[in-house]
């Protein structure tokens, strides 16, 4: 986990959304409305996308300790919850933009 103190770069928040599968969670709780109760379960959030096939021992040992690791997501290892964490505000513009833009975007990019 980083420091208080560190905040992410760009290169790291390209880095974090660089995957399909944490684009579509990270999108998923930015439609949630993360400052409310914005617990998302992380196969829920990509049962409708093209990125379901995405495995659980994908999700547990790769995207989810990646995304916590930098500060972008909170994860709950007991309960599988997520939640936007102390670095969300560096990611949230950029996934905004993609939201806003998603009917403009190629096919297959989100």
């Amino acid at each position: 986990m980083r420091s208080p103190s560190q905040t992410i770069s760009l290169d790291d928040t390209l880095d974090a959304l660089a995957n399909p599968y944490r684009r579509q969670l990270l999108l998923a709780l930015l439609a949630e409305n993360p400052q409310k109760d914005c617990d998302v379960d992380p196969l829920d959030a990509i049962a409708d996308s093209d990125t379901a096939d995405v495995t659980e021992t994908e999700l547990v040992h790769t995207h989810l300790p990646k995304l916590e690791a930098m500060g972008v997501i909170e994860w709950d290892r007991e309960t599988g919850n997520v939640s936007t964490g102390p670095e969300w505000e560096r990611v949230a513009p950029l996934l905004v933009l993609i939201d806003d833009h998603r009917e403009e975007l190629p096919e297959g990019f989100l």
